[in-house]
């Protein structure tokens, strides 16, 4: 289970506030240790100047690592009180020490910050059951030029897997027909495929690239 993975999507480290936290700087990387469980056991976590974050728990008296919270099936009383005290801290450190995005990948933010600046536009989450999934809408009649997705790969190719974001925008069928012969488009996910085009946040597309195709779909609701 990726505990840490799970706690800190969408947000990015703020660096100036880990040192005030309790965090200890050796070379690149930020270090942090607190004892739990009643001083059984002690934490460490981990952060990387390039943003890596990892955690590990020790039995103070074996000196052994002890990883019971991190197995799915292991729900026991006392495995779940590590993994709740591991949890708790994790957020706090989230919540002091982070900033929060809107989205999880780094093309999505610079995507959805250029939107903010090109139309003032920010995202709409309609959906609690899909809480990572924005829409942008143009103000003055609420049509959607632009809709951003977390899914897994395999929706958009069975040979891929994992989790990434894609933009849903809506273009003339000829574009899209010429587009999709191109890496990191595909036919539109969850959208009229002979309107909409999918595009994968990845780097595959620049950004330039995609903001004048989101410009183009921007017309269709003026």
């Amino acid at each position: 289970m990726n505990i840490e993975k799970e706690v800190f999507q969408r947000r990015k480290i703020n660096f100036s506030k880990l040192i005030n936290y309790g965090f200890i700087k050796e070379k690149d990387t930020y270090i942090y240790s607190k004892k739990i469980m009643n001083d059984d056991f002690i934490l460490y976590i981990t952060i990387t100047s390039k943003g890596d974050i990892k955690g590990k728990i020790y039995d103070l008296e074996s000196n052994e690592e002890y990883i019971n919270y991190r197995i799915e099936d292991q729900n026991g009383s006392f495995v779940n009180q590590v993994r709740t005290e591991y949890t708790a801290i994790l957020k706090d450190i989230a919540e002091q020490c982070f900033d929060k995005n809107d989205f999880i990948l780094p093309q999505t933010n610079r995507i959805a910050k250029a939107i903010k600046e090109i139309y003032q536009d920010s995202p709409h989450f309609m959906w609690e059951k899909y809480p990572g999934y924005g829409v942008f809408k143009n103000p003055q009649n609420q049509k959607w030029y632009a809709a951003i997705m977390n899914i897994d790969k395999s929706k958009l190719n069975e040979n891929m897997q994992g989790e990434t974001e894609i933009i849903d925008i809506k273009l003339d069928p000829k574009t899209i027909t010429t587009l999709l012969n191109n890496k990191g488009y595909y036919p539109a996910y969850h959208m009229n495929k002979q309107h909409w085009l999918t595009i994968i946040l990845d780097d595959t597309i620049s950004d330039t690239q995609i903001i004048e195709l989101i410009r183009k779909s921007h017309e269709y609701t003026e």
